[in-house]
């Protein structure tokens, strides 16, 4: 069923109490893998003065309605006059901006929780609403922020030894865990070639090899301590059988604290390789699915396109929503191979896209652990 388009829905900017929604263009972005989602608008000024309450480094909420897209900060103003031309620009970007601009706290610590690492390096930049996504993160037991690390590096950093990701909610609290697979698909995108029920403007299938891997081999070693001695032949291989040509990938890692750290790191290369390998870029009307939810990373996708083939489920990894003043609301979707990206996060909810032709990525893979 094609989507509703509310032709009177605008994207609200409120600062200082007071919105803004007469736009002359607008993008939003939210992208699970670009920290710091941004927003770019531009609206024409028939005053001399800009309004106070607009000003750089003021608390910002974007909203559809009454429904939040997405709470951050004014990061730039850009006000330019010209013959018969008035406008100013305002950019901005989510509850992320401070960690990605500022260093991280420096201090270093042994056998702490996710929890606490994470805690302990955003607490002082502000960032006190913080959710963990995940089932059993692994503790860590070193811990080091180093002179000239960013919060956001330390923060992926830590993140990624448990093979989680950070990202920001639309209501500016930080989460780090990874996708909840088992959430059933938010709505049924549709290309027919008679037209019946379409609900896509466009639709591209990129299908590609070059960062495929049909095996990847990491190498490793780990420092000796007055507990164990040191390790010189840590490694593990995982092999993805749906890959037709033998493509192999060997990487050598530094110092690392057991074998189930190499074993993720293996995985995850792996999985960043057959992520890269199908992307799908959808655009459609409005800003909303047909059960008026706003589009956001995240979700869950049905696609059904006869001219492509596609009949399958995907993961929504970027979205951007458009339009302005005499330009119609749209949104861009960005998606990829369903069940790929962080599948260890929440392994109690893996349920795997049913693309025709494709393995499931469980069936796919098989790891040799050294």
């Amino acid at each position: 069923m094609p989507s509703p388009v509310n032709p009177t829905e605008r994207i609200a900017l409120q600062i200082g109490g007071v919105a803004h929604d007469d736009w002359l263009d607008i993008e939003v972005d939210a992208d699970l893998l670009t920290p710091a989602a941004g927003w770019a608008f531009t609206v024409g000024l028939s005053q001399a003065r800009l309004p106070p309450e607009v000003r750089v480094g003021a608390l910002a909420e974007l909203r559809a309605d009454d429904a939040l897209i997405m709470t951050g900060q004014v990061d730039e103003l850009r006000h330019e006059v010209a013959r018969g031309q008035h406008t100013l620009s305002v950019y901005g970007r989510d509850a992320a901006a401070v960690l990605v601009d500022c260093s991280a706290p420096l201090f270093s610590a042994r056998d702490m929780s996710l929890q606490e690492v994470v805690t302990q390096i955003v607490r002082p930049l502000g960032v006190t609403r913080i959710q963990l996504q995940a089932t059993s993160p692994l503790a860590a037991k070193k811990v080091s922020i180093d002179p000239g690390d960013t919060a956001w590096g330390a923060l992926c950093k830590a993140a990624e030894a448990s093979w989680l990701w950070p990202w920001v909610s639309a209501d500016g609290t930080l989460v780090v865990g990874g996708p909840d697979y088992s959430t059933p698909p938010v709505e049924s995108l549709i290309l027919r070639r008679d037209g019946q029920g379409n609900n896509l403007l466009r639709l591209a299938v990129s299908d590609t090899i070059s960062s495929r891997y049909s095996e990847v081999t990491v190498l490793a070693q780990g420092h000796g301590s007055a507990q164990a001695d040191g390790r010189h032949d840590r490694h593990s291989q995982v092999k993805d059988t749906s890959v037709p040509l033998y493509r192999p990938l060997v990487v050598v890692v530094g110092d690392t604290d057991s074998d189930e750290e190499v074993h993720f790191r293996a995985r995850k290369l792996m999985a960043d390789a057959r992520l890269n390998g199908l992307l799908i870029t959808a655009v459609v009307r409005g800003l909303r699915t047909a059960a008026g939810l706003l589009w956001a990373p995240g979700q869950r996708v049905r696609i059904k396109s006869e001219p492509h083939g596609l009949d399958g489920i995907f993961y929504l990894m970027h979205r951007r929503f458009s339009g302005g003043r005499g330009q119609p609301l749209q949104t861009l979707l960005t998606l990829r191979e369903d069940g790929v990206w962080l599948p260890d996060a929440l392994p109690n909810s893996k349920r795997l896209s049913k693309v025709k032709g494709a393995k499931a990525l469980w069936q796919s893979w098989e790891q040799i652990d050294g």
